[in-house]
């Protein structure tokens, strides 16, 4: 399947990394993102739905501090946030401190800002005691 190819999508998105494989297995464990190495050399991923593709960057500074803040949508904030934190993450805002939104942020290894978002019809939907599915996408 063709990622959807429109004017004004988001397409690309450049991640700052201080070890390109450490930040690769984070987001691959976290999010399930397919990680590939380009013919360039450069290790890239793609996002579960083949929708953004990107690469990690070094000798650029990590998005410490929320200004453009990338979220990505997740089954279930809370199982994502334990996968965070066992693969060496730290949470910076808690779920829900954006009620009614579903949402929560974290910081990775190299020290960037990323937000979560879970839809919440979806978590309306999901069957009580349903089992989290942090890393497996949306």
């Amino acid at each position: 399947m063709a990622p959807t190819l429109a004017n004004g999508k988001i397409c690309y998105v450049e991640i700052p990394a201080v070890a390109v494989g450490r930040s690769a297995g984070f987001y691959q464990a976290v999010f399930g993102w397919r990680v590939r190495r380009r013919s360039d050399g450069h290790i890239a991923f793609d996002d579960t739905v083949e929708e953004v593709s990107g690469t990690f960057v070094t000798g650029r500074p990590p998005s410490s501090e929320p200004g453009v803040l990338v979220y990505v949508m997740v089954d279930d904030v809370a199982a994502t946030l334990d996968v965070v934190l066992a693969h060496g993450g730290e949470i910076t805002q808690p779920m829900d401190a954006d009620a009614p939104e579903v949402t929560a942020r974290f910081r990775d290894p190299a020290g960037n800002v990323i937000g979560l978002f879970q839809e919440r019809r979806r978590a309306e939907a999901a069957p009580e005691g349903s089992p989290g599915t942090a890393g497996s996408g949306v």
